[in-house]
């Protein structure tokens, strides 16, 4: 048994050496934390953030966050870290937020910035490459965002992924992989996932753009795709006598069948040079591994905008490795969550009991001499 439990141990450590984390912020240093992020100055009415806990807790100096102080407010604050990129790797972006206020209005999500990113200017205009998390505002919007930058546009995914809207703490977490596959996960919970391809509309995108770069001025001239791989030019052939091209436009050579032929083997009585078929998959579509690849990620940050403030984000993580990101969250957020329902829920009872002892002096005030009768009030608009 104690064989295994260091044999254990030793998977857990080359695990945790093998993992790249990249930034990592959980606030543990007071405020040490003001030479680390900073707050943009590109308005100055843009609210301002203080390291809280807030009312309610699981630990006092483990769930201090950032948390935004003023109401009816754009915030926008940052923190840098060494360039890096994810290409070929996986992408774990993952963090803490905690409504306390039970938001209303406004925004609980992180961005990903490159590193050339202007903190002190940072605003709603800033290039970003990934958006992510929960956003709320009314009755119709209570979803998880996740936008991606791709081809100087933002792409959002299609579908409609809900966030938590109470007062609690929870970990949101999302993955990008290099196989274009992703994850979105709650609490530790997966909540959504399948490709980038297909949940972000990348596709039809990446068609249009292939079908343009590839089309042949044959192609634009006559306005119609030819099946290129059955036909070839007709080498032979010469322009008639009574072409106009002014009149006709610009003469092409007739297309021929092709005779079948196999890969490796040169058809009989066909120059190689006039084959308008190249040796490439292009009647299926081959995909583009860059959709979610960053070459210059550099800092992250919060940019949004509220209007009940009180929000506390904690426990940024951006990393490689999903085992880790998972046991980091195990190790923040899955150590509190318990006490912090618990401080709340012995705050709720506690209230419930002040409203009622208020309420019963207030009664018993009325019994007292010196003290005005709740029902003499009546009397004396009677009188008037």
């Amino acid at each position: 048994m104690a064989r295994a439990r260091v044999a254990l141990l030793w998977v857990c450590v080359m695990r945790l050496a093998l993992a790249t984390v990249y930034f990592q912020e959980e606030f543990l240093d007071g405020e040490r934390w003001r030479n680390r992020w900073v707050q943009s100055t590109n308005d100055s009415q843009f609210g301002h953030f203080r390291l809280s806990s807030g009312k309610f807790y699981g630990h006092k100096e483990k769930d201090k966050g950032l948390q935004t102080t003023q109401n009816g407010r754009f915030y926008a604050i940052s923190a840098r870290f060494k360039p890096f990129t994810n290409k070929g790797k996986t992408l774990v972006l993952q963090y803490t937020v905690k409504h306390e206020q039970k938001m209303d209005c406004g925004g609980g999500y992180v961005k990903v910035f490159p590193a050339d990113l202007d903190q002190k200017n940072l605003n709603g205009k800033s290039p970003y490459y990934i958006m992510f998390g929960p956003d709320i505002c009314g009755f119709d919007i209570k979803k998880v965002h996740v936008i991606l930058h791709f081809k100087n546009q933002y792409h959002e995914n299609k579908k409609s992924i809900r966030c938590k809207v109470d007062g609690f703490t929870h970990l949101y977490t999302l993955i990008l992989r290099p196989d274009l596959s992703y994850e979105v996960k709650v609490d530790g919970q997966g909540i959504e996932s399948g490709n980038i391809e297909y949940d972000w509309n990348l596709m039809s995108l990446k068609k249009t753009e292939k079908s343009s770069a590839d089309s042949k001025p044959w192609d634009q001239a006559n306005d119609k795709a030819q099946d290129w791989e059955k036909h070839f030019l007709d080498a032979s052939a010469s322009k008639p006598s009574d072409w106009n091209s002014e009149l006709d436009g610009d003469w092409q050579a007739p297309l021929l069948q092709k005779p079948p032929y196999q890969d490796g083997l040169k058809a009989e009585g066909i120059d190689k040079d006039i084959w308008l078929h190249q040796k490439m998959k292009s009647t299926s579509y081959l995909p583009q591994y860059d959709l979610s690849e960053f070459e210059n990620i550099g800092a992250i940050g919060l940019e949004l905008w509220q209007v009940r403030s009180g929000t506390i984000f904690d426990n940024f993580l951006l990393t490689d490795d999903e085992e880790y990101a998972e046991n980091f969250g195990k190790a923040t957020w899955g150590e509190t969550k318990g006490p912090e329902r618990e401080m709340d829920a012995i705050q709720a009872k506690e209230e419930v009991k002040r409203a009622r002892e208020e309420e019963e002096e207030e009664v018993m005030a009325g019994r007292f001499p010196g003290h005005e009768n709740p029902f003499s009030r009546f009397h004396r608009r009677d009188e008037l």
